[in-house]
């Protein structure tokens, strides 16, 4: 088996972190891959050395054999009780029971290869590397759900699933959709990290929305019905007569879709009154006439200051 020095294939120390080595790895993976170097066999064939690489130092295991015996140590089948064995009794340390009826003349190598026998090498078909991306998401399909296309490093375009309620963050994993696999191996899987775009009057606390709804003076002061945006379309809200500019409506079970549930949160409405744009010399008339409504009345008690 040709011995390779995995160790400079991703370009670490023999003593490096598994932290050092995943950094490693995912660098030269970024740099090397398929599809950022398309019809380029010398960076394909780098491509599968570090993710051989990788494969066998990331796992535990794996790199104790290799750090041993060498590639031999990575074959289906080694036994490493016998190659130790084997080494010692090279080595002249003592002789093996299993040695002593053999003759000085030996083929040591055929020796060797006995503890090969049916062995494979380990560098067949291996899954492809896990990719991470972004992937920004319009408010209301994060609220509702949705499926989006998508496009991510050039690839063909493909459909992502939004789950309803998705918030700022939550990553979507595509599975297969990731780096290529090696021989043949599988491919690795996508994780798209969603960042949800803001909306122009739509907020969001948890899974409660809240909207700024502009009314007029005659509404607040009479009581109205009005249509309210919510994300599913308008509804019908009763504005009670009397209601103060500011004042808070709730809408329940018009907000985000609770993660895990069919629960939704709830929709909150502020009032925000709007003033008439004219020039009408009847709005400063009917203004005049207001003043009369708020004498003696301190507007502003709640802040300590006198009107």
């Amino acid at each position: 088996m040709e011995e390779k020095d995995l160790y400079a294939a991703l370009g670490v120390s023999k003593d490096a972190s598994e932290d050092e080595i995943r950094k490693a790895y995912r660098k030269l993976a970024r740099e090397h891959h398929p599809d950022v170097n398309p019809n380029d066999p010398a960076a394909e064939e780098r491509f599968k050395q570090v993710s051989f690489a990788n494969g066998v130092l990331s796992d535990e295991e794996k790199r104790r054999r290799y750090d041993e015996f060498g590639m031999a140590g990575l074959s289906d089948g080694f036994d490493a009780d016998a190659a130790r064995e084997y080494q010692q009794w090279s080595r002249g340390a003592h002789r093996s029971p299993h040695f002593e009826s053999y003759t000085s003349d030996i083929d040591l190598e055929d020796l060797l290869s006995g503890f090969f026998a049916g062995a494979r090498p380990a560098a067949g078909p291996m899954r492809g590397p896990d990719a991470e991306g972004t992937l920004p998401v319009d408010f209301i399909d994060a609220v509702r759900g949705a499926e989006v296309p998508a496009n991510f490093q050039g690839r063909p375009a493909m459909r992502v699933r939004i789950p309803p309620g998705a918030r700022d963050g939550t990553r979507v994993r595509l599975q297969g959709k990731g780096g290529a696999g090696v021989e043949g191996g599988p491919a690795g899987d996508l994780y798209l990290t969603l960042q949800i775009k803001p909306h122009p009057f739509f907020t969001r606390e948890a899974d409660d929305l809240f909207v700024d709804l502009p009314v007029t003076l005659p509404e607040l002061i009479r009581g109205a019905s009005v249509d309210v945006p919510t994300p599913d379309g308008k509804v019908s809200m009763q504005i009670p007569a009397g209601s103060q500019n500011g004042r808070k409506l709730r809408l329940r079970g018009r907000g985000a879709i609770r993660s895990g549930a069919e629960e939704r949160g709830d929709l909150y409405v502020r009032l925000t009154a709007v003033l008439p744009e004219t020039d009408d010399p009847r709005l400063e008339e009917l203004a005049k006439e207001l003043d009369d409504l708020y004498a003696g009345a301190n507007v502003r008690r709640n802040f300590g200051v006198d009107s």
